[in-house]
């Protein structure tokens, strides 16, 4: 089997089909996690996700992150942690308390918080907060190092530098049998497409998947400040952003801003970021980065004394509805795909290399793939 793409999603599938004992080969057109993975936030979080089969989907990813943790797979890479959704006015007050109510009802542990138990908890966060909800037994994780601990633990020969240019089929049943590279023909009993934005020439799906860009801020270590949040720090804001509150949907605008403070285990802190739609290239700029600090600042005012070391930004790949592509291409017998996970990428990519391991292994995936399924898009649109 021959899978297209190292990034996390890509590395699980391989590593999850290794695992069963099936030979795998692995390209990938520059490096493992040289793309969303290696610029991803680390959330592996369900705090975030949209009501409906994106939560139920993260919560279970979350799960299979702890099974790994536990047998030693993960062991050092993933913690545990919560994740603090919070208001500063009445309209983010209103989408924090239904979302709560959401991922309540979805079994998610979550809390609404007193602002006497808020303070005790997160003392580096200003006073401007008047309403939050503790949402527990998240967690993070470094998408690289998860990807090279994958590699490494099924012994992956990852061909790097392999551009492919499309897919080979036979041509009396058009199941796909292989791919040409640059590097000449791979013949495949299957093939798996997990190259994010890579992914939509190889499909003719160019009007299905887009790229998106989220910026975002280190600082230095401050390690009192950090100490003073128990956890990542995300504002309802950032819900409305992503379309994540029950009834939003997915924003039309190019540049959408969010924001997540994420104390790290170093004393630094993560900041974003934007959510920017149609973006060509991985850039920042001083415009969004001056407005990611000043909503930073009204949450953690001590912030302002605390230096920015540097900033990034990594294109992620969308699909126009908001939902994944995951399972069989319809009509191409031989091949599966598994992109467009946008933000979602690190808390979702074990889970989703799993379950098309297991489809390819002609098991049950373990988790319900048909709201993903590639079907409802034909050449470019939405199914009828």
């Amino acid at each position: 089997m021959v899978i297209v793409g190292a990034g996390i999603v890509g590395v699980s599938t391989a590593y999850f089909l290794k695992r069963a004992g099936v030979s795998v080969r692995l390209v990938e057109a520059r490096a493992p996690a040289a793309a969303a993975t290696g610029a991803a936030d680390g959330a592996v979080s369900v705090a975030s996700k949209r009501p409906g089969p994106m939560m139920a989907t993260a919560t279970a990813g979350i799960r299979l992150y702890r099974e790994l943790t536990a047998e030693g797979v993960l062991d050092g890479l993933f913690f545990t942690r919560s994740t603090f959704l919070v208001a500063v006015d009445d309209a983010e007050a209103e989408v924090l308390a239904t979302h709560a109510a959401a991922l309540a009802a979805s079994g998610v542990s979550v809390e609404r918080l007193t602002n006497e138990r808020l303070r005790a908890l997160a003392p580096s966060l200003s006073a401007d907060v008047r309403a939050a909800a503790e949402v527990r037994e998240e967690g993070h994780a470094i998408g690289y190092e998860i990807v090279r601990r994958l590699i490494a633990r099924a012994g992956l020969a990852v061909e790097r530098g392999v551009r492919v240019d499309a897919l080979v089929a036979d041509p009396r049943t058009g199941r796909v049998t292989g791919l040409d590279t640059g590097a000449g023909r791979i013949e495949a009993e299957a093939v798996v497409i997990a190259a994010g934005g890579g992914s939509a020439d190889l499909l003719g799906l160019s009007g299905v998947l887009r790229a998106r860009r989220g910026q975002l801020l280190v600082t230095e270590r401050a390690p009192a400040l950090n100490a003073g949040l128990p956890g990542a720090i995300m504002s309802a804001r950032y819900l409305l952003s992503k379309a994540s509150a029950p009834g939003a949907a997915p924003a039309a605008s190019a540049r959408g801003y969010g924001l997540v403070i994420d104390p790290l285990r170093t004393g630094q802190f993560l900041v974003g970021g934007t959510r920017e739609n149609d973006a060509a290239r991985p850039d920042t700029d001083a415009e969004a980065v001056a407005h990611i600090l000043r909503d930073a600042l009204r949450l953690v005012p001590g912030l302002a004394s605390v230096r920015l070391l540097r900033t990034f930004a990594g294109l992620r790949t969308a699909v126009v509805d908001g939902l994944p592509l995951v399972g069989a291409v319809p009509g191409r017998a031989g091949l599966h795909v598994a992109t467009g996970f946008e933000g979602d990428g690190i808390c979702l990519g074990p889970l989703m290399g799993r379950s098309i391991a297991r489809l390819l292994l002609g098991e049950d995936p373990g988790v319900d793939l048909a709201p993903f399924d590639p079907a409802r898009f034909r050449e470019g649109r939405a199914a009828a």
